[in-house]
């Protein structure tokens, strides 16, 4: 199991991550699809080589492939909005927020799955990526869709320890060398 593969290559320095990602991916409450798509777009979006090698085909065996598409999806589009939103807010000058972005997105008008799962997705990568603006605009959709806090937290709290243990493994294999 890929799980069990990656926690047990996180050093003993980072006991909590292990237990953590044993926690948020093997206890959470979210239906299978909206957990699997969370942890798949969330891997991609940290960029690690061997979580995604480990997270991957878990995913892939748990997710429609409807499901698996708009996770990777949610991954790409997000990759690319986060950074263009996240500038424009950093940016000191006002009227960048005035202007056209001109950027295609329309997989988020249509994911190829229910609207709610691939905005969970998009926040929980937006979270990885660090864009408050796409947090925020991701989070007020799913609360008006009646998703509660609980749910968005659990999003959020699977891109905090995917990205916490994709940054441990990377850095103990570049010391390794």
């Amino acid at each position: 199991m890929a799980l069990a593969e990656l926690k047990s290559a996180l050093p003993d320095y980072a006991k909590d991550l292990r237990l953590n990602l044993g926690s948020v991916i093997g206890n959470s409450e979210l239906p299978q699809q909206q957990l699997w798509g969370t942890v798949l777009a969330c891997a991609i979006a940290a960029r690690s080589p061997r979580v995604l090698r480990e997270l991957e085909p878990e995913a892939k065996a748990n997710l429609k492939p409807e499901a698996y598409t708009a996770a990777k999806s949610a991954a790409a589009v997000m990759a690319m909005n986060n950074v263009f939103y996240r500038t424009r807010h950093l940016l000191s000058d006002p009227e960048y927020g005035t202007l056209r972005a001109g950027l295609r997105m329309n997989v988020i008008g249509n994911p190829g799955v229910e609207k709610v799962d691939f905005e969970l997705w998009s926040l929980a990568v937006s979270a990885v990526n660090g864009c408050g603006q796409c947090l925020d605009s991701h989070e007020q959709v799913l609360r008006k869709a009646g998703v509660d806090r609980e749910t968005v937290q659990e999003a959020f709290k699977i891109a905090a320890v995917i990205q916490a243990v994709a940054a441990t493994l990377d850095a103990e294999a570049v010391i390794a060398e």
